[in-house]
């Protein structure tokens, strides 16, 4: 599979819900959910693991996506991600890359490849 890289910079194709999803896997839906449940300590149920991805048209994405910010300003803006954005980086970002700080490197190194920064 071809690397596939949300808006806001997390990587959906290393994401076990987007596999799970694309194999149609109940038996993965349900170790992810379970895996899940114990990382994240909050009850996951496997018909909550389905998703096509953030970039997707579709309505089917997991979890916070379908509220995400990042994910509906990205889509209106029609940017293939973030780092193409001329507003980049923005507080929604700054605050996700205060968390998870992979996400501001995968967006930096797209910009630096594009020539962006």
């Amino acid at each position: 599979m071809r690397k596939i890289v949300g808006y806001c910079g997390i990587i959906c194709s290393d994401c076990p819900v987007l596999w799970a999803t694309l194999k149609d896997d109940d038996v993965e839906r349900r170790r992810v959910a379970e895996m899940f449940t114990r990382q994240y300590r909050r009850e996951y149920r496997a018909d909550e693991i389905n998703c096509d991805g953030c970039l997707s048209d579709d309505s089917r994405v997991f979890g916070y996506c379908s509220v995400c910010e990042i994910r509906k300003c990205g889509k209106a803006k029609g940017v293939s991600n973030c780092g193409f954005c001329a507003d980049y980086p923005c507080e929604w970002l700054s605050k996700l890359f205060s968390e998870y700080g992979k996400a501001k490197e995968t967006l930096d190194e797209i910009r630096r490849e594009y020539g962006i920064v």
